[in-house]
């Protein structure tokens, strides 16, 4: 018996666009393409080389960073790792999958990639907890963990990241009593800049662990991912669409009413999309499948086409959306919360106190709607507070507000534009996303700044571990 429910339009059909169901625009946004299914459509990322004997060109996914790195190693084990750093001079990053929009990565030292340091070390049930190597992308940790009746309490909605690069940078999914992955992490091994193995957890280096829990690659190189789990679990997926206004109001108390509550802000058309998961234990799962049309290559057109009349797009995108659209999903966790992100593009993202959240993402609305080059959606998240360090959400519950541009086409507006307001709020920029804080405002947002940059100086005396980047945030390290 065929369970799946049929399929309502997002947009109204007989117009002049051709406008598929409410599936393409979240496939598009990587929110409705389960893991299997998009990892069998998307272009594997390519393996970097094993050694190179000269310079080698690197690029992150969105193509915005590059580098001409004078090697791009990739050690197959901890003690290759520990020999190649101990040999090595100048300065050195770590890469994982490349979805840092910052400049975290490019020097022109050695980039080292951690793709060959990959897959579960050990499980343990008892403790609930999973040990895996630094280079081990989402997706594939899912699949691992799921074959032991294990899963992540949360997960980030991009699927091909690393382990070590995802806790690096803060990366978060939504939830507002989840924290981000980091969170969960119990215990790391580090090779610093030396060479010399440094085992961390919250026994033997509390203070440690709290700084690098999110410590951005400025310790050394994490080989080792030591992280709380849960037993497998299913969620359903309910999405439905609503003016924006009324959702704004609300969403507050949806992000309480479910386990994972987000919304999406389509430009200039006054509707918001709003996807909620919950817990689910029934059996009877499904995926439906995503519409054969790019709904998001549809809002370009409309763009394209109505972009110098804004008030004409607002009026003809009211009359193309349908609002009793509705989806629904049963899966399980991971292919519901992760998956690849079929269509490029740059983003700035900040993480606002969360009672400033809603106000926050009405004026980044106003302002983003003072370009009318701007049509893709707007993110909003609920993230739980933590105790890391440099974590966004140290100290705080916190709303995640994040804008992007196609990858072909102008961001800048999303730095100039849109940091004064999220600064305004109280945000603290994602590590991962464009912004121009430098270390002056940086030590003013985190109250732990000056305990890891001591903590920083002990691992990494003589600063190879910091690019031109990463020494403007630490300036004074």
């Amino acid at each position: 018996m065929n369970t799946t429910p049929p399929r309502r339009q997002f947009l109204a059909t007989g117009t002049a666009l051709t406008l598929g169901g409410l599936g393409g625009v979240f496939a598009q946004l990587g929110l409705n393409a389960s893991a299997d299914a998009a990892e069998a459509s998307a272009p594997s990322p390519a393996p970097a080389p094993r050694a190179t004997a000269g310079a080698s060109n690197w690029h992150n996914w969105s193509g915005i960073q590059t580098a001409r790195a004078q090697a791009l190693p990739t050690p197959a084990s901890e003690a290759e790792l520990q020999t190649l750093l101990a040999r090595s001079s100048g300065e050195l990053r770590a890469v994982g999958s490349g979805h840092s929009f910052t400049a975290l990565v490019p020097t022109s030292g050695t980039i080292i990639s951690l793709d060959r340091m990959s897959g579960v070390v050990s499980v343990d049930k008892q403790a609930m907890t999973a040990t895996v190597k630094g280079g081990t992308r989402l997706g594939v940790l899912a699949r691992a963990l799921e074959a032991q009746g294990l899963g992540l309490r949360n997960q980030p909605d991009v699927d091909v990241q690393t382990i070590a690069g995802a806790i690096s940078t803060g990366t978060h999914g939504t939830g507002a009593t989840l924290p981000a992955l980091h969170d969960d992490v119990v215990g790391l091994r580090i090779v610093k800049p030396n060479g010399e193995v440094v085992e961390i957890d919250a026994q033997r280096h509390p203070e440690w662990l709290a700084a690098a829990r999110v410590s951005l690659g400025s310790l050394g190189v994490i080989s080792q991912v030591t992280l709380r789990v849960l037993p497998a679990y299913n969620l359903q997926r309910k999405v439905w669409l609503q003016p924006i206004e009324s959702l704004l109001q609300q969403a507050p108390q949806l992000a309480q009413q479910h386990r994972h509550f987000e919304m999406y802000y389509l430009p200039f058309t006054g509707y918001g999309a709003a996807i909620a998961h919950d817990v689910y234990t029934g059996n009877d799962l499904y995926f439906p499948k995503a519409a054969d049309d790019d709904v998001l290559a549809d809002l370009r057109k409309l763009r394209d086409w109505l972009g110098r009349f804004p008030k004409l797009r607002q009026w003809a995108a009211s009359k193309l959306i349908d609002p009793s659209m509705t989806e629904e999903a049963r899966q399980r966790s991971w292919k519901l919360l992760s998956s690849v992100r079929p269509v490029k593009f740059n983003e700035s993202e900040w993480h606002v106190p969360r009672e400033q959240g809603v106000a926050c993402l009405r004026d980044i609305i106003q302002t983003i709607e003072k370009h009318n080059e701007a049509f893709f959606p707007i993110e909003f998240r609920f993230i739980k507070g933590d105790s890391a360090w440099l974590s966004p959400f140290y100290g705080r519950e916190s709303c995640s507000i994040a804008v992007h541009a196609a990858a072909d086409e102008p961001y800048q507006y999303l730095i100039d534009d849109c940091a004064p307001i999220y600064r305004r709020h109280g945000g603290r920029p994602h590590w991962g996303k464009l912004h121009l804080m430098g270390t002056r405002e940086l030590s003013a947002m985190y109250p732990k700044w000056s305990d890891f940059q001591a903590v920083r100086q002990q691992f990494d005396p003589q600063g190879r571990m910091l690019n031109a980047h990463l020494r403007k945030l630490f300036a004074n390290a």
